[in-house]
């Protein structure tokens, strides 16, 4: 399977600013558990698409969003220095709930499988 430059360029991305949130972004608002799950790059390579992902109980993803929004020049500037590129990318952060989805189903899969009958069946609460 080949891949395309702009794949090549996304995943490039994905790991520069992976390691711009963890190291160099101190904005007391980014969660400390925000990781980048997925980084989509136009074909023109004039703006990248960052979907973020926050695991953290107690904040919102919004409020990660508009700080890593509100760096973005930074970001950009950072992205220039690494990539070798004409155009560097304008980076657009959005919210991501893949991971908070996939913990949902799990504990929902758990759910059932705990109230399960030994014999094979679902057990009813209503009776």
């Amino acid at each position: 399977m080949r891949y395309s430059r702009t794949s090549r360029i996304s995943e490039e991305i994905k790991k520069i600013v992976s390691n711009l949130i963890m190291n160099e972004l101190k904005d007391p608002r980014i969660s400390k558990f925000t990781s980048v799950t997925h980084v989509d790059t136009t074909g023109d390579l004039r703006y990248t698409n960052i979907y973020v992902s926050t695991f953290d109980s107690k904040s919102d993803d919004t409020e990660t969003i508009d700080a890593l929004n509100n760096a973005k020049g930074f970001v950009r500037r950072e992205l220039g220095k690494h990539l070798k590129l004409r155009y560097t990318p304008e980076p657009i952060f959005k919210s991501d709930n893949s991971i908070k989805q996939g913990v949902y189903m799990s504990k929902l899969i758990e759910k059932l499988n705990k109230d399960k009958d030994p014999r094979g069946k679902v057990e009813d609460d209503d009776e």
